[in-house]
């Protein structure tokens, strides 16, 4: 399929919305394509080629792991070079009175080590469907964890935060952010009960956290769908949901994707 088809038919399945080009750990980078670039990867995975203004242009998620400096964008033409520049992200100290929330005893490592398995795999797929970029809210309420800040848990250092928490009332209905297929539900010892949903083309949500799930795997969604409720199961202080969002498998800031997250308050 050539790129004129190819622009054709996104813009038929999805009003045109383009992301901002961040550049920095946790971030997008939006780079623009020759129109005959038919596939791009970026550490070895395939990443998003959709419209926008510029013209085509890679979405590559950037892991907020990722070392600022140059990087490349390899294409069936060639590689494309640029710079992710560094962000200082805040801290977050969060104590809890469950000691094995924080100090998982040996039994609970086995069973982290495999949801953790089973969760890289949800969110490093990519499907073949274009998805829809213009995604809404799954829920209204304060920022209680904004994307990004080291964690530490009892004074214990911990990952990063990989998704941005949105306080909310217990049993608040969650609605899917986009259209897509529910890759992933399950219980987990850290995220609680979570739903996976594959939008296609490498973008993922997650939401995590949940009190009730109202989906299952395989089933397809539309946006604004119910797919459960807000809880507050797993590793928490209180009910609120955890939404992650990956592209090309890397954690990135929702509010890139979901512009209505800059005005909730903090």
């Amino acid at each position: 399929m050539n790129w004129i088809v190819f622009a054709i038919t996104l813009l038929a399945q999805a009003a045109w919305a383009t992301p901002p080009d961040a550049r920095y750990p946790g971030g997008i980078a939006r780079i623009v394509l020759s129109p005959d670039v038919t596939s791009a990867q970026f550490e070895g995975k395939s990443v998003l080629i959709t419209a926008t203004p510029e013209g085509p242009s890679a979405l590559v998620g950037l892991p907020l792991d990722l070392t600022p400096g140059t990087h490349q964008l390899e294409t069936n033409l060639g590689a494309i070079t640029f710079t992710v520049e560094p962000k200082q992200y805040l801290e977050q100290r969060i104590y809890l009175d469950n000691d094995r929330q924080v100090n998982p005893q040996p039994l609970d490592l086995e069973r982290i080590r495999g949801e953790a398995h089973n969760q890289r795999e949800a969110v490093a797929a990519f499907r073949a469907a274009n998805p829809d970029l213009n995604l809404i809210l799954p829920v209204e309420g304060p920022i209680s964890g904004p994307f990004g800040k080291r964690r530490f848990f009892n004074d214990q250092p911990r990952r990063p935060h990989a998704g941005t928490d949105i306080a909310a009332p217990l049993g608040t209905p969650l609605k899917a952010a986009g259209a897509g297929v529910i890759t992933l539900v399950g219980h987990f010892f850290f995220n609680g009960r979570l739903v996976v949903i594959d939008h296609g083309k490498g973008l993922i949500t997650m939401y995590c956290h949940m009190d009730q799930i109202a989906v299952s795997e395989g089933q397809v969604v539309p946006q604004g769908a119910i797919i459960g409720t807000v809880g507050a199961t797993g590793r928490v202080t209180g009910p609120h949901l955890h939404l992650g969002m990956a592209l090309n498998g890397a954690w990135i800031d929702p509010a890139l994707m979901i512009p209505d997250i800059a005005r909730l308050p903090q």
